[in-house]
C-alpha cells in the first residue's frame, strides 16, 4: 500500500503562512473524506529559517485558522530540512525566493516544487479527465496526486513563476491582512484538494 500523498508547505519562519496553509489544506481534505483523511493525505510545513523552531502558530494566523473551522492545536514550527523534501510529493512555497532555497537543498525536487499561487494558477489549465480515476483509498489517491503534480509541471513548461504568485508575508500585520492571505491560500488549496479527492 502506498503512503498518503504528501503535501509540504514552506514559508520563512513556519509560524504564519505555511502553518495556515497546512491546516487549511487538512481542513479542506477532511470536509471531503472525513476520518479517512489521514490515510489519504499527509500535510506538513516548514520554514527556510529556524528562528521559531518549536513555537506555536503566530496568534493571528491561529485565529484565522480557527475562524474558518480548522484547528491550530499541536502545531510546532520547524526548520525545513532536505529529508522533509525527500518525502514530499508536492512542495508549495509561499514565494519564488523560497523555491530557490528549496532547490538549493534538493535540486531533484524541481518538478514537484511550486510557488503556492503559481500552482493554483496552473491547476486550472490541466485536463483533470486525464488523471487516474479517484477512489477513496491510499493507492489511487497517491497515483492521482503524482499524476496531478506531473500535469501541472508540464503546463508550467519551465516558465518561472509570476510576481503575483508570491504570498505576502502577514507577520506583524493586522487581522485583515492575515484574512486576505488566508483567502489566497484557500484559493489554491481548495481546488488542489478537490482535484486530488475528486469524490
Amino acid at each position: 500500500m502506498m503512503p498518503p500523498f504528501s503535501v509540504l508547505h514552506v514559508c520563512m519562519g513556519n509560524i504564519c503562512r505555511s502553518p495556515m496553509a497546512e491546516r487549511l489544506t487538512m481542513m479542506a481534505a477532511r470536509e471531503r473524506v472525513g476520518d479517512k483523511v489521514d490515510e489519504l493525505i499527509y500535510v506538513s510545513s516548514g520554514g527556510t529559517g529556524g528562528w521559531h523552531a518549536g513555537e506555536e502558530m503566530n496568534p493571528p494566523a491561529a485565529r484565522e485558522v480557527r475562524r474558518r473551522g480548522g484547528h491550530d492545536v499541536g502545531f510546532a514550527a520547524r526548520k525545513l530540512l532536505g529529508e522533509h523534501l525527500d518525502t514530499a510529493d508536492l512542495v508549495l512555497a509561499s514565494t519564488a525566493e523560497q523555491v530557490d532555497y528549496i532547490l538549493g537543498l534538493r535540486a531533484d525536487s524541481a518538478g514537484r516544487t511550486f510557488v503556492l499561487g503559481e500552482f493554483g494558477r496552473l491547476l486550472g489549465k490541466i485536463d483533470q479527465g486525464t488523471l487516474p480515476p479517484y477512489a477513496p483509498e491510499p493507492d489511487p489517491v497517491y497515483a492521482r496526486g503524482v499524476a496531478l503534480v506531473e500535469a501541472v509541471d508540464r503546463v508550467r513548461g519551465g516558465q518561472p513563476p509570476e510576481a503575483e504568485d508570491d504570498l505576502d508575508d502577514p507577520w506583524g500585520r493586522g487581522d485583515a491582512f492575515f484574512s486576505r492571505v488566508a483567502d489566497e491560500i484557500d484559493a489554491t488549496v481548495r481546488p488542489l484538494v478537490a482535484a486530488l479527492l475528486a469524490g
